[in-house]
């Protein structure tokens, strides 16, 4: 039995908690994992992991031998990149989960040059606004706004998403134009609902001359996609938080107006955030540094609030 394979099959097995989560992020049957991990145990005489009927946990002397085999697939992955070919260009597949109107509308359009600089990557986008769990989904990083709060989790800034509040001519007409923020909490208006995280709905702090307004207002409709989003709010279904590059096509065509000139909220914060317990192999890092890159372009980030986070 390959060995090099049975080492990833344990990896994804410890890492998931699961022989079934690890069988399907590996494309394998369970069957297979187990024999894989069987392999392990019977060359290396030592029991790697304590399996249940409810949950699989690692040993003390499988989590020692997993910290050196994670080390190890790293370090073998970066070796047969450095020595793949002349040009010595990263490959692989890269599991990658980023938020649906990102993708659609910044990252997708650039991809024929990234796939032109690392044509070896094989790319997987999970395109979702749902929060992904990195480990059990066998995901190698995530594009997601907002701050990380995990503490498995290592993020790099690498931009920051201006906010405006937007709305569509036809719901002005049938609902009137607020002049205040504070107008979206009385029964004349409705927003779009947005459950863009587990815990509530999308923040809207705004700020003008040392006022600060805090209201979500009300909403008839709520989405968990961004896509959805903006389509209910140009579809005059109520008053919509949007990142400006999601407003800017919408409001060229006519579809959205911008309310409350003065009025300001901070942006979101945007990160690629990658497992702390793993090596950031070569094409990991090299497909971090071109989001970076692209975000640079699109959404920079201010220069005083420009850094990296370790643990979140």
């Amino acid at each position: 039995m390959d060995r090099l394979n049975a080492m990833r099959a344990f990896v994804r097995v410890v890492e998931t908690g699961s022989f079934t989560r690890a069988a399907d992020t590996l494309h394998m049957s369970k069957t297979s994992v187990t024999q894989h991990v069987q392999y392990l145990e019977a060359r290396l005489r030592v029991k790697l992991l304590n399996r249940t009927t409810r949950k699989v946990n690692v040993t003390a002397a499988g989590a020692t031998y997993y910290d050196r085999v994670v080390k190890l697939l790293a370090d073998l992955d970066d070796a047969e990149t450095g020595l793949s070919n002349a040009s010595a260009l990263p490959r692989g597949r890269l599991r990658v989960d980023v938020p649906s109107p990102l993708a659609r509308l910044i990252l997708i359009p650039a991809l024929p040059g990234f796939r032109a600089q690392y044509p070896d990557i094989q790319l997987e986008l999970g395109v979702s606004d749902r929060v992904v769990d990195l480990i059990e989904d066998g995901v190698d990083c995530v594009v997601r706004g907002g701050e990380i709060t995990e503490a498995s989790l290592v993020a790099r800034r690498v931009g920051e998403l201006p906010i405006g509040v937007y709305a569509a001519p036809s719901y002005l007409e049938s609902a009137g134009a607020p002049e205040h923020p504070q107008d979206l909490a009385t029964p004349d208006h409705y927003t779009v609902g947005f459950t863009w995280t587990s815990t509530g709905f999308f923040p809207s702090v705004m700020r003008r001359d040392g006022e600060v307004v805090k209201t979500q207002g009300h909403h008839a409709v709520a989405v968990d996609d961004g896509n959805a989003y903006l389509a209910a709010g140009v579809a005059g279904l109520g008053v919509l938080w949007l990142p400006d590059y999601m407003a800017r096509d919408p409001v060229s065509r006519g579809e959205l107006v911008r309310l409350f000139d003065g009025w300001h909220m901070d942006p979101i914060t945007l990160y690629v955030a990658f497992p702390s317990n793993r090596y950031i192999s070569t094409k990991l890092r090299v497909f971090i540094d071109w989001v970076a890159d692209l975000m640079a372009e699109h959404a920079p980030v201010a220069t005083h609030r420009a850094r990296d986070t370790g643990h979140q």
